[in-house]
C-alpha cells in the first residue's frame, strides 16, 4: 500500500531534495526551511520547551514515571514543523464534520426519546439498552435545542482509498468531554512567537477566538430562566491529566473554575458558594464523567460532583454540557452505524467516510478478526486514551495470543479495525527531520448554530513506525495551519 506524507508526493523521500516532490501547499515552507542554518531548529525547540515550562502546560502520563522517579507529570512534546492544510480540503472536511455532528446530535436525541432507530431495526436494540454508557435516567430529559454533545473532538487521519488518493477518514468520534483544545491554542501563541516571518508568508486561517466561540456556545444552551447566564468550568481539580486545559479555558473565556464542593443544590437550582454568599449558575461546563456527577443519581461515593444535580438538571434550571449520557453514540461499536444515522436522519452521503470496521459480536467478522490479528488493530469498545488496543503489526506473537483470550471471552467488548497506511509528517526529532504518523481532532461547536475554527489539533505518534499518538502515551502536538487561499 501506497504509503502518504502530508509534505511530500513520493515516498520514500530524500528530504531537501528535488522541489517537485513538495506538494503545492508546502512549497513556501520548504524553501523557508531550506534557509535556515542547521541548529536553528534545536535552538527553538529548547526556547519553546523552556516557555512551555513557565506557562506549565502539562499532561499526566499513565503508568510511567519522570527521570527522577517522582511522578508522571510531563510536557507535552510539541513539534515545531507545522501539519499545513490546503483550503479546498479543509472546506469539504468542514461540511463532513458538520454533517457528522448534526447526525449524532439527532441520533442522541432519538435514543432518549421516540427510539425511531431501534424501531426501524437500523441499530440492534439491545446494542443501546445494555450499554454502560447509555443513561436511562435521560430517557425522556429535554436538552435546549436538542444539543447533546455542544463540543465535539471528531478524530481525523488521511490515508490512500482505493485509487490511492489521499483521503480523510473518522477514526473515532469524543462526545463526552473531548480535551486537547488548549495545546491546539497554546501551539499557535508558540509558532507565532518563534516563526513569525512564516505567517506573514502564510494566510494561515486564526484559531486564537475559540474561547469566545465556546462562551457562545455555552451561553446559547442556558435554560430559558435568565437573560444573563452564568457558566462555570466544572473540574476534578488539579491532580486530573487535563487540569492545565480546564484552568486554561476558564480563564481564556472570563468564567469561574469550580469543583464539585464549590456548587450545591437548593430548591432544584445550582449556586456557587463565593465569598459574597452564592450565586445561581445556569450552564456547567462539566470535565467530570457521568458516574462522578451527582453521588444520588450515580456513584454513590463520589466527592467529583454535587449531590442533587441531576432533579436540577431534569428540571430544566440548568444545563450540563456535554449532556448526560452523550457518551453511548462515541462508544466504538455504535461508530459502526454513524453513516447509516447520517442516511436516517437527514437523508444524505456521508462526506467523511468512516474506516472500515469489524464488529466483533458478528460471529462472521469475529472469524475473520481472530484469524488476521497480526495485519488488525484490535479496540475495546469502551477503552480511551490509547489504552487496550492492539496493533497488529507492532505486536509480538505473546500479546497477540494474550488479546485473542480476551477477544474469545468477551467478543461484544471489542471492534478491529485494518491498519491504515496512516499519513505522516515531517517532524523534528533527535535523529534530525524524520517522518512521524500523526491524526487530527478538529473540535466541532454546536449551539445555535453548528461553527468551528478552521484547525484542530494535530497529534504525532514520536517513535518510529508507531501509530499510538495519544498524549497520555508518549505523543506529541503540532500546530495544524489551515490556508485561506
Amino acid at each position: 500500500m501506497r504509503k502518504f506524507d502530508e509534505m511530500y508526493t513520493q515516498l520514500p523521500y530524500e528530504f531537501f531534495s528535488k522541489g517537485e516532490q513538495i506538494r503545492d501547499h508546502y512549497k513556501i515552507y520548504d524553501a523557508w526551511l531550506a534557509r535556515q542554518p542547521g541548529d536553528m531548529m534545536a535552538k527553538r525547540r529548547e526556547e519553546a520547551e523552556m516557555i512551555f515550562r513557565r506557562v506549565g502546560i502539562t499532561f499526566a502520563v499513565y503508568g510511567e514515571k519522570d527521570e527522577d522517579g517522582a511522578g508522571t507529570e510531563r510536557l507535552i512534546p510539541f513539534d515545531l514543523i507545522p501539519r499545513i492544510i490546503p483550503a479546498n480540503e479543509w472546506s469539504s472536511m468542514e461540511k463532513g464534520l458538520v454533517q457528522r455532528v448534526t447526525a449524532l446530535n439527532r441520533f442522541l436525541h432519538d435514543i432518549y426519546h421516540d427510539q425511531e432507530i431501534l424501531k426501524a431495526g437500523i441499530i440492534p436494540r439491545d446494542q443501546i439498552e445494555n450499554n454502560a454508557q447509555f443513561r436511562p435516567e435521560m430517557v425522556g430529559v429535554d436538552v435546549p435545542h436538542q444539543i447533546y454533545s455542544n463540543i465535539s473532538g471528531i478524530d481525523i487521519v488521511r490515508a490512500p482509498n482505493d485509487k490511492g488518493e489521499g483521503e480523510y477518514y473518522v477514526l473515532e468520534d469524543n462526545l463526552r468531554v473531548p480535551s486537547g483544545v488548549s495545546y491546539m491554542l497554546e501551539d499557535r501563541k508558540m509558532m507565532m512567537r518563534l516563526f513569525p516571518d512564516l505567517f506573514s508568508a502564510h494566510r494561515v486561517a486564526p484559531i486564537a477566538h475559540y474561547p469566545d466561540l465556546l462562551l457562545e456556545t455555552l451561553r446559547a444552551s442556558s435554560p430559558h430562566t435568565t437573560a444573563e447566564p452564568t457558566v462555570v468550568v466544572l473540574t476534578p481539580g488539579m491532580y486530573n491529566s487535563a487540569y492545565f486545559e480546564h484552568a486554561f479555558l476558564a480563564q481564556q473565556m472570563g468564567v469561574e473554575l469550580v469543583e464539585g464542593q464549590d456548587l450545591m443544590v437548593k430548591d432544584n437550582f445550582v449556586y456557587m458558594r463565593t465569598t459574597r454568599g452564592p450565586r445561581r449558575v445556569d450552564v456547567i461546563y462539566r470535565r467530570v464523567d457521568d458516574d462522578f456527577l451527582d453521588p444520588q443519581v450515580f456513584r454513590p461515593t463520589s466527592t467529583l460532583g454535587c449531590a442533587g444535580l441531576m432533579s436540577a438538571y431534569k428540571a430544566g434550571n440548568v444545563t450540563i454540557c456535554n449532556a448526560v449520557g452523550t457518551g453511548v453514540a462515541d462508544d466504538k461499536s455504535i461508530y459502526p452505524y454513524v453513516p447509516k444515522m447520517i442516511e436516517f436522519y437527514l437523508g444524505e452521503k456521508p462526506i467523511l467516510n468512516n474506516v472500515p470496521t469489524y464488529m466483533c459480536r458478528n460471529k462472521d467478522e469475529l472469524s475473520y478478526v481472530l484469524a488476521n490479528l497480526k495485519d488488525l488493530v484490535v479496540k475495546e469498545v469502551h477503552g480511551a486514551g490509547g489504552y487496550g488496543m492492539l496493533v497488529g503489526p507492532a505486536a509480538t506473537k505473546a500479546e497477540i495470543e494474550d488479546f485473542r483470550k480476551a477477544v474469545e471471552a468477551n467478543p461484544s467488548g471489542y471492534i478491529a479495525q485494518p491498519t491504515l497506511s496512516l499519513s505522516s509528517c515531517p517532524t523534528f526529532v533527535e535523529s534530525g527531520i524524520a517522518p512521524r504518523h500523526i491524526d487530527l481532532r478538529p473540535y466541532v461547536l454546536s449551539g445555535k448554530t453548528v461553527q468551528m475554527v478552521p484547525g484542530g489539533l494535530t497529534r504525532v505518534a514520536l517513535k518510529d513506525g508507531s501509530l499510538v499518538v495519544n498524549s497520555s502515551q508518549g505523543g506529541g502536538t503540532k500546530d495544524t495551519w489551515i490556508l485561506e487561499v
